[in-house]
């Protein structure tokens, strides 16, 4: 299990093609070293297994269904990647739930800055940001606002829906630990529902009520 708290990043180095899957090769001064072969860890939100690990780089394969679901497979050597390892058990939860489980990629619609970049007071180091990403028909279900959404592996909060694109409010620490302030508009990023709401919209599917709305009354009223 993760928590969308990013550690740090790491830089693609290359993707091949080895025996029916794609082999990745990052490096991940740091994290590396503290990866042991078979460990898992999260990839812009994509839970992986590490292969061939030492210091400064790591391996892991790529399934068909990693690369029909993520963006990972879509990446050129170069391109940044989100890295976290999984949270020891009784580690405070930082972000939220996040399995890892990409439910599919979404397209970055915008990352503006708050402060128009024609404003005076404009800076870039330290103005907050506002990304908006048109989300997959079939992960809009699970989008309810002020709700906990993970792009590209980071724990986000759902500042406003429209029914078809989130807008989310981002940290000038977010924008720059993370691999966002090198993305641009149309790039596919990475998309995890929070597992809880997925749990309670099952419920309400099983209830056979399709007059609810999953709302934020809703979810208190049944515990979540």
């Amino acid at each position: 299990m993760f928590t969308g708290i990013i550690e740090q990043t790491g830089t693609l180095v290359s993707l091949a093609d080895r025996g029916g899957v794609r082999r990745i090769t990052v490096e991940a001064p740091g994290i590396a070293g503290r990866l042991r072969e078979g460990d898992s860890l999260a990839v812009s939100g994509v839970c992986l297994t590490a292969l061939d690990v030492n210091p400064d780089y790591f391996h892991a394969d790529l399934a068909q269904e990693t690369l029909d679901r993520t963006s990972l497979g879509a990446l050129k050597p170069g391109a940044k990647v989100n890295l976290e390892l999984p949270t020891a058990a009784g580690s405070p939860l930082g972000g939220h739930v996040v399995q890892g489980h990409v439910d599919g990629t979404c397209t970055l619609v915008a990352l503006d800055p708050v402060i128009p970049a024609t404003s005076p007071q404009f800076n870039k180091e330290t103005t907050d940001w506002t990304l908006k990403v048109r989300v997959p028909e079939n992960v809009r279900p699970w989008m309810v606002h002020k709700g906990s959404v993970a792009i590209e592996g980071i724990s986000l909060t759902i500042a406003d829906f429209d029914g078809e694109t989130i807008s989310i409010a981002i940290l000038p620490l977010t924008y720059w630990r993370t691999n966002l302030h090198t993305l641009a508009p149309g790039a596919p990023v990475n998309v995890e529902a929070d597992v809880l709401v997925k749990l309670a919209h099952a419920q309400m599917q099983a209830q056979k009520k399709p007059e609810l709305e999953l709302t934020e009354a809703w979810l208190v009223a049944n515990g979540f």
